[in-house]
């Protein structure tokens, strides 16, 4: 007896759990991703938070009415009302949506969404405002684009950009026709680096604000500012490890961690890690390089936030200075060296270390009122050996170029950049009747400082019968001359032909020494913005009013200090035409002014006037498909005024003049994001006609700007099988096209040019495998140029397979 009382309490027991009442779902994100981390409520009395596949439960409920609210930063709170009954299983899934008034005013914490598609700008505004309500055009790259190009350098996503291309290989690209300036991380300005292009293993995305954006940072070029933005520590618990290999030798390895150091997330952490020891197609290029990039965010309070990023970086490289070709007296032949070909010797190099520190708080006063500042420090160093072009071929005995001969130069020189960079502001809301006023008024202060020390040593030019050397033209009769009676150039000349690379004696060469004097240069401006909304519109208010200080001798007795100040308005309109779809026009302005050491050199023939542009824009912003894909289209007309080129003078090689004006009209179409919970895509056209419009030269007038295509686009698609057989498997294609670009030289013209790639990966689990094979067909192509001695090939086809893992 006794035992069948246990036996039926037993079984009573089991079926009570095995019929248990329950509620159960997947909290998706806006782009149909799971969501891990989400908090989940029930009746607001028990919780539990989603696993990494954005799954939560709750079993065992009596039949009632229960109450599920689901709570994710940076998302709206959604909430659902079900009753349970008959010891039933109830599933129910939620998908969030962003919301930007939930966002922090300053990016402290990270982006947990995993999509071609950012819906966020802080960088346009300074405020976390919906990339659709802002009245510009923002483009972008985010990381998950990155990762399924197998992209390591900003070479390798700026094909995602409309209107943006590569001038050369270095930190350097056209925007809209114009050629880039400074380069921004967080929104601060900081060193553009001539040379190592900075890894992206610790970038959560690319962003160009396109236009002027000067009411915004101050000086800045026309076409448009790119900024860099960092992956901040996250909330929950991600994970990840990777390996590549591939082509030209090529070894990679990356890192990203994140997650909570304390049991109630005050303190979070990420770490991003990168290596990479890779050989180019290019002949003595190689890269080796590594990243180390701590962050952590601090929340005291639901009212304090604070962000501490540090980046260490170093880059064993050589300056790849371009492919040099035959001359223009043997015809434009493009093919006549290889892509693969080279200047320089075995024994060059450049070494430089970057570290960089950026401290943010955010800190609300109230609901109405709050605080925010960013800073930035920004070293360079830079150690650097190097046999390159001096830009002209060898001449003979009667001063003639020899098209197949190139003229040399070696550069030794090392040197160390310093910036700072602060910016301050406080934003206020208020509500005036039936406008809603979002009041941001600041104060920024960028600082670049050359110390003293820096110095370079430069060989050149021909050797002279006294010992000396010389690279003047007058001099011409006073060469040193070999047996056939042409002059001996102080560095050997490089044989287009019949090339050699050798381990140089550089001690062999007349170097002459200097030190560079020590410089800063200084700016701050203060600015007022209002960002107003009514019914179906917003208008966008602002001015800033700048002051630039240019210092060179800087902390000597003969120090010299040009000022400069300029007030730059802007002015914005959105309306939402639909629920889906807002339109826009702006109105901004750009300013650079000219640097002391030009107004100050009387061998460049100033004083000159300041740069200045100005832009019209008007565009349409739309989100499509359960807001999942964005499209933006933009129609702009830019003016730049008082473009300083060389004058070209054979007696003053460094004289200058202004050229007068440019304009650059066209258009742009952006779209990313997802068709649908299997389709990923990213696809962008750009029509830019940028022209000089205005010059004392008269055959320059109406000539397409250097390195500036009519036409440029491209797309990345990504298809991920989800059932079946092919369950965890992902193809990807993606197609580029750019075409014909001018030179400096007006005989050179760049051929267009359209490459494909395309891709497979396997996931299963937390493993991933991907294979990307790069131009497939093995397309010839240059990405940019200067002239017959500084071009700059695409990469041949090449593959790239890596292998990761996340927990």
């Amino acid at each position: 007896m006794k035992k069948n009382y246990v036996f039926f309490i037993a079984f009573l027991t089991f079926s009570m759990v095995w019929a248990q009442t329950e509620i159960k779902g997947t909290v998706y994100d806006e782009n149909d991703l799971p969501l891990l981390g989400a908090t989940v409520m029930l009746t607001s009395t028990e919780g539990t938070t989603t696993d990494f596949n954005g799954k939560y439960s709750f079993p065992g409920l009596t039949e009632e009415e229960y109450t599920v609210t689901v709570t994710y930063i940076g998302y709206g709170t959604q909430t659902n009302t079900v009753t349970v009954e008959n010891q039933e299983t109830i599933l129910l899934d939620f998908s969030l949506v962003p919301s930007v008034e939930k966002l922090q005013a300053v990016e402290i914490t990270g982006r947990r969404a995993r999509s071609y598609k950012n819906d966020v700008s802080y960088s346009a505004t300074k405020t976390a405002t919906a990339i659709k309500d802002i009245p510009q055009a923002i483009s972008y790259v985010t990381k998950e684009l990155m990762s399924d190009q197998q992209a390591y350098r900003v070479n390798d996503v700026v094909k995602n950009i409309s209107g943006v291309n590569q001038f050369s290989y270095y930190d350097d690209f056209t925007f809209r026709g114009f050629r880039s300036g400074d380069t921004y991380i967080n929104g601060l300005r900081v060193i553009g680096l001539f040379g190592p292009q900075p890894l992206l293993v610790n970038i959560e995305r690319v962003e160009v604000v396109k236009g002027p954006a000067s009411a915004m940072f101050g000086n800045s070029i026309p076409g448009g500012i790119m900024n860099r933005v960092t992956k901040k520590p996250l909330a929950e618990d991600r994970k990840a490890i990777n390996f590549t290999t591939g082509s030209f030798n090529t070894l990679r390895a990356t890192a990203d961690f994140t997650g909570a150091m304390n049991k109630n997330g005050s303190l979070l952490y990420r770490l991003n890690l990168g290596y990479e020891n890779s050989d180019t197609f290019r002949d003595l290029q190689q890269f080796k390089s590594f990243v180390i990039a701590p962050s952590f965010s601090f929340l005291p309070t639901e009212r304090t936030r604070i962000n501490f990023d540090l980046v260490v970086s170093n880059f064993d490289n050589n300056l790849d200075r371009g492919q040099p070709i035959f001359g223009a007296t043997a015809g434009t032949d493009l093919n006549s060296t290889p892509i693969s070909f080279a200047i320089g010797q075995t024994s060059d190099y450049q070494k430089s270390d970057v570290v960089y520190s950026t401290l943010s708080l955010s800190h609300n006063f109230s609901d109405k009122l709050s605080f925010n500042a960013s800073y930035i420090k920004y070293l360079f160093e830079e150690d650097l050996l190097e046999h390159r072009t001096s830009n002209q071929f060898a001449i003979d005995g009667l001063g003639q170029q020899i098209p197949t001969l190139m003229g040399m130069q070696v550069i030794n020189r090392q040197r160390q950049q310093i910036a700072d960079n602060i910016s301050t502001y406080f934003i206020y809301k208020e509500n005036t009747g039936a406008l809603e006023h979002t009041i941001l008024a600041g104060l920024d202060y960028n600082e670049q400082k050359q110390p003293e020390g820096n110095a370079v040593s430069t060989a050149r030019g021909y050797l002279l019968n006294d010992g000396t050397s010389s690279t003047s033209a007058g001099d011409f009769a006073d060469f040193q001359r070999d047996e056939e009676g042409n002059p001996i150039p102080n560095v050997p000349h490089f044989d287009l032909e019949n090339p050699e690379y050798t381990v140089a004696r550089v001690s062999n060469y007349v170097f002459v020494d200097r030190a560079f004097d020590p410089t800063k240069y200084f700016s701050y401006g203060f600015y007022i913005q209002d960002q107003i909304k009514w019914n179906k519109f917003q208008f966008l208010i602002g001015g800033r009013q700048e002051y630039y200080n240019d210092i060179v001798n800087f902390d000597r007795p003969d120090e010299e200090k040009t000022e400069q100040k300029k007030f730059l308005p802007r002015l914005g309109l959105v309306y939402a035409a639909t629920d889906n779809i807002n339109v826009y026009g702006t109105y901004t302005e750009s300013f650079q002014p000219q640097g002391v050491s030009v107004q100050n050199n009387p061998l460049t023939g100033g004083p000159f006037d300041p740069i200045s542009a100005y832009m019209a824009e008007v565009g349409a912003k739309g989100e499509f498909f359960n807001k999942r894909l964005s499209a933006n289209l933009a129609l702009y007309y830019i003016e730049n005024n008082n473009i300083l080129v060389n004058a070209n003078a054979a007696d003053n090689p460094e004289l200058l003049r202004q050229r007068g004006q440019e304009e650059s009209l066209g258009f742009e179409l952006d779209i990313n994001g997802r068709i649908s919970r299997n389709f990923t895509l990213s696809a962008n056209y750009a029509y830019n006609q940028a022209t000089i419009s205005e010059s004392n030269v008269e055959e320059e007038i109406g000539e397409r700007k250097e390195n500036a295509p009519l036409n440029q686009g491209g797309f990345f698609g990504k298809y991920t099988f989800d059932n079946g057989v092919l369950k965890g498997i992902g193809l990807t294609l993606g197609s580029n096209f750019v075409s014909s670009r001018n030179t400096f030289e007006s005989s050179l013209q760049l051929p267009e040019y359209t490459i494909f790639d395309a891709g497979v990966s396997y996931t299963v689990d937390k493993f991933n495998i991907r294979l990307l094979v790069n131009n497939f067909t093995n397309k010839t192509h240059w990405v940019g140029g200067y002239s017959y001695v500084r071009l700059f090939p695409g990469a041949p086809r090449n593959y790239l397979l890596s292998v990761g893992y996340t927990f």
